[in-house]
């Protein structure tokens, strides 16, 4: 599904971001990033869902050169193949649960009987209903978190990618997104998962990948 090849990303004249990297992810697998600050991680993320450009190098997924494409070429990209998590959540908290996962489908021009139906199975299945009618700002981190989960799998992305996703969570909260994360992959999601946690990591992933100083380490 992924394949990032010999990519560098550079910024002015510091030290590389990225530095000759190549990384290939199957369809179907669970892949964590792990490394120190500054390693490159969310820097790779950022190439692979289109919101960055590389200096050098290719980056392909789904079959789509991302490296190629215009900004708007790119959001249509994301809309229609990537999924994205953050540590922070990102809800709008002027908007109820379900108005919040139903924004990528209002952005994609989708139908809207059919989205907020897909928006209620989406929050049943991650057991978040109750909260459908309620505010951001009145949920726990972990609420909010599988809010944001459902968010970014209300188009069915073929691509999860998630930053950090347990990052500011207390222990309980962190250990619900870990069992979420892992229920996703084995109903078949693609993830990418960027994560200074060695425990999430070995929980959810098929495999994982350590960098330092934007190269893959050995």
């Amino acid at each position: 599904m992924i394949d990032v090849v010999d990519v560098s990303r550079r910024y002015g004249d510091a030290q590389a971001a990225l530095d000759h990297l190549s990384l290939h992810v199957s369809e179907g697998e669970c892949l964590a990033l792990l490394g120190p600050s500054g390693s490159g991680k969310s820097t790779l993320l950022n190439l692979i869902a289109g919101l960055d450009r590389p200096t050098e190098g290719t980056v392909t997924v789904g079959g789509t050169r991302v490296d190629r494409l215009s900004e708007a070429a790119a959001a249509r990209y994301r809309r229609a193949t990537i999924g994205l998590v953050f540590q922070f959540f990102n809800l709008l908290d002027d908007l109820t649960v379900t108005d919040n996962v139903l924004l990528p489908a209002q952005i994609a021009g989708r139908p809207a009987a059919k989205s907020r139906r897909r928006a209620g199975e989406l929050l049943e299945t991650l057991g978040i209903d109750r909260h459908a009618h309620a505010y951001p700002g009145r949920l726990s981190g972990g609420e909010r978190q599988r809010v944001a989960v459902a968010r970014a799998l209300m188009n069915r992305p073929p691509l999860l990618l998630a930053d950090e996703p347990t990052g500011a969570l207390d222990t309980a909260s962190g250990t619900e997104v870990r069992k979420l994360l892992v229920d996703l992959h084995a109903d078949g999601q693609t993830i990418v998962l960027v994560t200074h946690d060695e425990t999430l990591a070995a929980a959810v992933a098929t495999r994982t990948v350590r960098l330092v100083d934007g190269q893959v380490a050995a």
